[in-house]
């Protein structure tokens, strides 16, 4: 018979297969400080020594790490998705700007069709909870306050969608996320009705998950960073005209 003798299991396993779970859910944030010795021990019901032993184990396998004098973090697991170097290299050619642009449509229009259908109740009240922060920005017209809360409310969307694969990548990718969002707000920023344009499609995605509407929500994403492409690439347009209008108005000036 396929039956074996159930073992019981060691406390500082039940421990590692808890914290393993949390940074697996995105729970437990790379970067993110864990309790104290003592604090821990408590919440989770072990002995120090149990801990200890955890603790040592998640360190051995790269998921934790220890800073002299400050305590133990969650490792940063993901790293970037990109170096430094290919970043900047995104960002100066237009070609990359677009595509992902349309990488984001894809992922982040699935992701919302999985939040309404997935989302627990308290998912929903974090990615309200983010929305009102932007309602309340929005008047304060601080670009880098609006780009922040609008790549933390994408984000919120995909951790509302229950996928572990496309929440590390996401994740993976939350600088070249930030820095795209900002990218795009610095040229809308300087018109106000663009401005306005944004939050309520903000609103129309947010209506839409609370509402638990499946292919509005994807739609509405998808409409959001469709007016994003639609939007940056007129502006980029409308740079190389200027330049090609003060080369007329030169020329007409030396005549």
């Amino acid at each position: 018979m396929p039956f074996q003798k159930v073992q019981p299991e060691k406390l500082s396993t039940s421990v590692i297969r808890q914290i393993e779970l949390l940074i697996l859910r995105g729970i437990l944030r790379p970067g993110e400080r864990l309790p104290s010795e003592r604090e821990l021990s408590d919440r989770l019901g072990v002995s120090r020594p149990s801990l200890r032993e955890a603790i040592a184990d998640l360190q051995d396998r790269g998921l934790l790490t220890a800073r002299v004098g400050a305590g133990i973090f969650v490792a940063d697991v993901l790293g970037g998705a990109f170096s430094p170097a290919l970043t900047r290299l995104f960002a100066a050619h237009d070609e990359a700007v677009f595509d992902y642009i349309s990488f984001r449509r894809d992922m982040e229009g699935l992701a919302a069709e999985r939040a309404a259908r997935l989302a627990s109740d308290t998912d929903l009240k974090v990615i309200q909870a983010v929305f009102d922060k932007m309602e309340a920005a929005h008047p304060k017209r601080n670009p880098a306050d609006e780009a922040r809360l609008d790549a933390d409310f994408h984000l919120a969307i995909i951790e509302a969608s229950h996928n572990v694969i496309m929440l590390h990548m996401m994740r993976s990718m939350y600088q070249l996320l930030r820095e795209g969002v900002f990218y795009n707000r610095s040229i809308m920023f300087k018109q106000r009705t663009t401005r306005s344009d944004l939050l309520e499609q903000h609103r129309a995605i947010n209506a839409a998950l609370q509402a638990r509407d499946a292919s509005g929500a994807r739609s509405a994403v998808e409409t959001h960073l469709t007016y994003v492409e639609t939007s940056l690439n007129d502006y980029l347009k409308a740079q190389k005209n200027e330049v090609v209008a003060r080369q007329r108005f030169e020329h007409e000036q030396s005549r």
